[in-house]
């Protein structure tokens, strides 16, 4: 085989992060970044600058790349399915893809395929959602179907003024519809992930136990603390016919709730995710380096863990705006910790990195990080 070349739409972190694994395969990486300081055009030299809603910009950005894959789920399918047409790979593939870009177009599907989710309906107006609301009562989740990430487009809603208040405030991206969800009363977040390559291997991470704070994942372990073996392969099995019942390939995050009931599906991912950015120092293959196989259709690697324990904790950007100053202080008072700056400018809230540490006792390691 030549050296093969894979686009990734987008320029965010998780491109920025795929660049190692990509070094390491002697794979040629080409970004389609919006902005030239964008987190992954900083790393990769091959960095084209366009728009992805852009039609032309994409057509030209994927000539002489062997397979397109995504930093983020916002392209169009319609884009995409021109790209196929014109002899691209494009992996996850557009009819995969509309999954994580369209809540009730993913619901739809699951529960087609008989896989566990919330009960959910999709609404027009506050009186559809109080008819939602008399089967279970108040409070009910509302959501945008598409748009929404991070915690944005979604909201608990208290009773029918509330919906009405939210729906009548709310801006919608254009083919979003309205979608009620049963407020799940769960113990914790879990998620599963899975790589699987176009003709059908597939392997499973651990299930690892997320916290999430204001939409926002603020802290992971790998794997999830107190989990039985036997709940364990339930999520893994769970996320693994959700790969194959959409036709999934490469990486894919399923976020679950973990409930007395089992496991229900949440959000789904088909890309590298934050819950699995332990994987770079915890398991034998991370998922960066997991997702490229995938899209190039190589074998895939072993996620076995290499650590009892791995704790990962994001950094949000606050008030103090020199991170590298700080990696002096964080080096010098822990050796063995891993930092990841993404090269944004901090934000309060924002993402700006991740700290990962392996071990065998959970408290310590979450102090460390």
């Amino acid at each position: 085989m030549s050296r093969p070349v894979v686009g990734i739409v987008g320029g965010g972190q998780l491109a920025r992060m795929t660049a190692p694994a990509a070094e390491a395969l002697d794979v040629h990486l080409r970004v389609l970044a919006a902005r030239a300081d964008d987190s992954a055009a900083q790393v990769i030299p091959d960095t084209v600058i366009g728009d992805h809603d852009d039609l032309e910009a994409l057509l030209a950005f994927a000539d002489g790349c062997d397979v397109v894959t995504f930093d983020h789920e916002h392209v169009p399918p319609a884009h995409l399915r021109i790209l196929q047409e014109r002899g691209v790979l494009v992996r996850p593939g557009p009819d995969a893809l509309v999954h994580a870009q369209d809540k009730i177009v993913m619901r739809e599907a699951l529960s087609r395929a008989g896989l566990p989710c919330p009960r959910w309906a999709e609404v027009g107006d506050a009186d559809d959602v109080a008819m939602f609301a008399a089967a279970d009562d108040w409070p009910v989740v509302l959501k945008v179907s598409r748009g929404g990430y991070d915690g944005r487009g979604v909201w608990v809603v208290s009773h029918r003024a509330e919906a009405a208040e939210v729906m009548a405030t709310a801006t919608l991206v254009p083919g979003a519809r309205w979608l009620a969800e049963e407020k799940v009363d769960f113990t914790r977040e879990l998620s599963a992930q899975v790589a699987r390559s176009p003709h059908g291997q597939a392997v499973a991470y651990p299930v690892v136990a997320s916290l999430q704070v204001n939409g926002i994942c603020k802290e992971v372990v790998a794997p999830a603390v107190g989990l039985s073996a036997e709940h364990s392969a339930r999520a893994q099995r769970v996320a693994l016919d959700v790969a194959a019942v959409l036709g999934v390939e490469g990486m894919l995050a399923v976020e679950m709730f973990d409930t007395e009931r089992g496991v229900l599906v949440n959000e789904l991912a088909m890309r590298p995710h934050n819950t699995g950015h332990w994987s770079i120092e915890g398991a034998d293959t991370s998922q960066f380096e997991n997702h490229l196989r995938a899209v190039l259709d190589l074998p895939l690697g072993a996620p076995t863990p290499r650590a009892p324990l791995a704790v990962m904790v994001n950094i949000l950007g606050g008030t103090y705006p020199d991170l590298h100053r700080a990696l002096l202080h964080v080096m010098a008072r822990d050796p063995g910790i891993k930092v990841h700056l993404y090269g944004k400018e901090v934000r309060p809230g924002r993402k700006v990195g991740h700290v990962t540490v392996l071990g065998s006792e959970v408290d310590v390691l979450m102090e460390r990080a």
